[in-house]
């Protein structure tokens, strides 16, 4: 009930931002698994460009948008993994004109098993896909590989 409340409570472009959150991260993370990543990243890419909101975004913040893409994360069923979460972000931070850097970054776990994880930086912090051993994990953006 606290939730209704809390969402009643919203702007209208407020609720706009979290049901584009809802709908994309549900839309990639399917796409992602019909689809091989690289098509569905230069999707996005095309989409992204198109997307550009020209409204003043003072409404919509860089805080706000974490919110509904975690929200919209947690009451996903089955939840959404790191990739889907920070693909959605950045369409999003895309569309209201933030500056951010994606990233996709590689680390070995302590049984020698190869993981992958996905995060978002805004002015040097990480707003989305934040884990302890972050720093364990080399992004492939900044190796010169394009991924």
């Amino acid at each position: 009930m606290r939730q209704l409340r809390k969402l009643l409570e919203f702007s209208w472009q407020q609720r706009r931002v979290l049901l584009y959150a809802c709908l994309s991260l549900n839309i990639i993370r399917f796409a992602l698994w019909l689809f091989p990543f690289k098509a569905v990243r230069q999707q996005l890419a095309t989409v992204a460009a198109k997307w550009v909101c020209n409204q003043s975004h003072t409404s919509v913040s860089v805080d706000f948008i974490v919110w509904c893409v975690k929200a919209s994360a947690y009451y996903t069923p089955r939840g959404s993994k790191c990739l889907v979460n920070a693909l959605t972000a950045q369409l999003l931070l895309t569309r209201y004109q933030y500056a951010h850097q994606l990233h996709i970054g590689i680390a070995m776990d302590e049984s020698q098993t190869l993981k992958a994880h996905a995060w978002i930086e805004y002015e040097g912090n990480v707003i989305i896909g934040d884990l302890q051993e972050l720093s364990r994990y080399k992004s492939l953006s900044h190796e010169g590989i394009k991924i």
